[in-house]
């Protein structure tokens, strides 16, 4: 089975950047449709980003639209979020999350994946 590690969080004040990366442990990495999600204190986990197993398909949720991009690397099993123009709303937990599909498809929700990583703290401030 697929396990994720997300690495890159931290601090960084409004309107900085950073880059998250999340690896996985297998080859099969590339079978898989993967996203991003985030959870802030007293939130619920929400979608932020998504990806198609090629990467040819990708959605966003409109608050981070023009201000994060996800990527992949297939052939390095990673999995990218470069966000720029951050905003203390864009601060809590990120996740990333993977489920089995060759599809065009990227699901947008919790339920649409079965595989999670622990998640990296992400603190925007002044």
């Amino acid at each position: 089975q697929v396990q994720l590690v997300e690495s890159g969080g931290g601090l960084v004040r409004p309107g900085g950047s950073l880059r998250l990366s999340c690896a996985a442990s297998e080859s099969t990495f590339r079978n898989y449709a993967l996203a991003w999600f985030r959870q802030a204190p007293g939130a619920g986990r929400e979608f932020v980003a998504g990806i198609s197993w090629s990467g040819s398909n990708t959605v966003y949720t409109d608050s981070v639209k023009g201000r994060l991009t996800i990527t992949r690397d297939n052939a390095k099993n990673t999995l990218y979020l470069q966000m720029n123009d951050l905003k203390p709303e864009d601060t809590a937990v990120y996740y990333c999350a993977a489920t089995f599909s060759r599809a065009h498809w990227v699901g947008e929700t919790v339920n649409d994946y079965e595989l999670w990583g622990q998640g990296t703290q992400v603190t925007v401030s002044s």
